[in-house]
């Protein structure tokens, strides 16, 4: 099968206008640059000039960039502001973004039903953030219904090659690799990542050089050595752009193969998620567990649970250290 060739940089939806700057810097994975363009349109003397299919992509991109860094409550927040708006672009927006939330807390028969429920919606067809099946397939999969996830990747697999489609190809790979047991996944996922790198998609990119490091180091007569130097860099782009799901996944496979991951560099808090910035800080003044807790009004294991990833990327194994980095830094 002959690989599509480069294409530019992707187009942003027709009808986009003001937001398609902050759309393709999501798509390339230029994270932060991306954030820092969404903050701008959803001011309100900016989101009153977008129209309310400008809006919903505006929010749909805020979602998405919440849950890359592992704000969940945020990206649940943002979806109820997609909920008030009327247009259809608006009704594909908010499905797409409950099943991407709910996939990121576990839930992927609600997953399923909201990414299916998309799929069936007019105008499914438009490329908002990613296309409706990348998220319905593994929620499929994960759901029970293997076969019926295999069946949608082959069919999207068939589609992408015949239109040429370099980032659409890329998913349904990844997608196929996920869902059909049938296929060698490792060698599914390096055409897709080579696919991804070829159209500057630097987060799948990134995201499928992950998947192949997790499947190579279970895979019998796989040199586990091989997956580090590309897991090094993964780590780095996620630091970078604050992709803090994706780099603890890579942490935790350097740790697999008996790699230490780099301390983070940068300002202290910059690196820390809000939700871990808060905890941070209240650890900070020698509050115990249950005291942050109460504070905030979460559970001890969520406060135990935010406290592990800060230390993880702080490069500190305890709360002595944070209080002697949160001082230094400032």
């Amino acid at each position: 099968m002959t690989e599509p060739s480069p294409t530019p940089p992707a187009e942003a939806p027709a009808f986009a206008g003001p937001v398609a700057p902050a759309w393709v810097a999501v798509r390339a994975g230029r994270m932060r640059a991306g954030a820092d363009e969404v903050a701008r349109l959803l001011r309100p003397e900016s989101a009153a000039d977008l129209t309310a299919a400008q809006l919903a992509l505006a929010l749909l991109l805020q979602v998405e960039l919440d849950l890359a860094a592992g704000e969940l409550g945020h990206a649940t927040a943002r979806t109820a502001g997609i909920t008030e708006l009327s247009d259809p672009v608006a009704d594909l927006a908010v499905e797409l973004a409950r099943g991407e939330t709910a996939a990121a807390y576990g839930d992927h028969a609600d997953a399923r039903d909201h990414f299916l429920a998309a799929g069936a919606l007019p105008g499914a067809e438009v490329d908002l953030v990613r296309p409706w099946w990348v998220g319905a397939v593994p929620a499929l999969v994960r759901s029970g219904r293997r076969r019926d996830g295999a069946e949608l990747a082959r069919a999207r697999l068939t589609q992408a090659e015949a239109g040429n489609d370099a980032f659409a190809l890329a998913h349904a790979l990844r997608a196929l690799a996920t869902a059909d047991t049938g296929h060698d996944a490792l060698a599914l996922l390096r055409r897709a990542r080579d696919l991804a790198a070829a159209v500057a998609a630097r987060r799948l990119a990134a995201q499928l050089e992950t998947d192949i490091a997790a499947l190579s180091i279970l895979a019998p007569g796989q040199a586990q050595v091989a997956v580090v130097a590309p897991l090094r860099q993964v780590e780095k782009y996620a630091a970078e752009e604050g992709l803090w799901p994706l780099h603890n996944r890579v942490v935790g496979l350097l740790l697999r193969v008996g790699e230490e991951p780099r301390p983070l560099v940068g300002a202290t808090l910059d690196v820390l998620t809000e939700s871990e910035q808060r905890v941070a800080r209240l650890a900070a003044r020698s509050l115990s567990n249950r005291e942050i807790a109460t504070e905030l009004g979460v559970t001890i294991k969520a406060i135990e649970w935010h406290l592990s990833r800060t230390y993880r990327k702080l490069g500190i194994t305890s709360r002595h250290a944070l209080i002697d980095l949160l001082a230094d830094d400032s």
